[in-house]
């Protein structure tokens, strides 16, 4: 008589579904907004840590919020147009961590979003292991 491996039925609780995926990139920056003599206006780099989180009700097949493979067009832009690039060269927006998290979000939503299921969620941004800006998108 064969055992049974198969483990019990439980009940599957209501709730929402979350993902997340880092990305990493190595830029320059520095914030033109702040006097001289801080730290931050004088042009130095980070290697940035970019987290997207996605969200969803219900799953696709076979059980994803979205496959991660779906988001390699972020990671295509990250490496394409901010990766060793001076970011308060290029950015339309201060290159603060805050602000960058947004304008990655609007970037998200605008060229991923569309083709793929799930919900963006936040975007964080990490400039150093202890430090970090997340800009959480409002629910539509």
């Amino acid at each position: 008589m064969a055992l049974s491996t198969a483990l019990p039925a439980v009940g599957m609780p209501p709730g929402v579904f979350r993902i997340g995926k880092s990305f990493t990139f190595e830029a320059g920056h520095r914030l033109t907004g702040l006097p001289p003599e801080h730290q931050c206006s004088r042009q130095h780099g980070h290697s940035y840590t970019v987290e997207v989180e996605l969200v969803a009700d219900e799953l696709v097949t076979p059980g994803f919020v979205t496959d991660f493979a779906d988001l390699k067009p972020f990671k295509a832009f990250l490496d394409g147009e901010l990766d060793h690039r001076n970011l308060h060269e290029i950015l339309p927006v201060e290159a603060t961590s805050e602000l960058l998290a947004q304008y990655l979000a609007g970037w998200f939503v605008q060229h991923v979003q569309p083709g793929i299921p799930g919900r963006l969620a936040a975007v964080q941004v990490r400039e150093t292991g202890s430090s970090w800006a997340r800009f959480e998108v409002a629910a539509p």
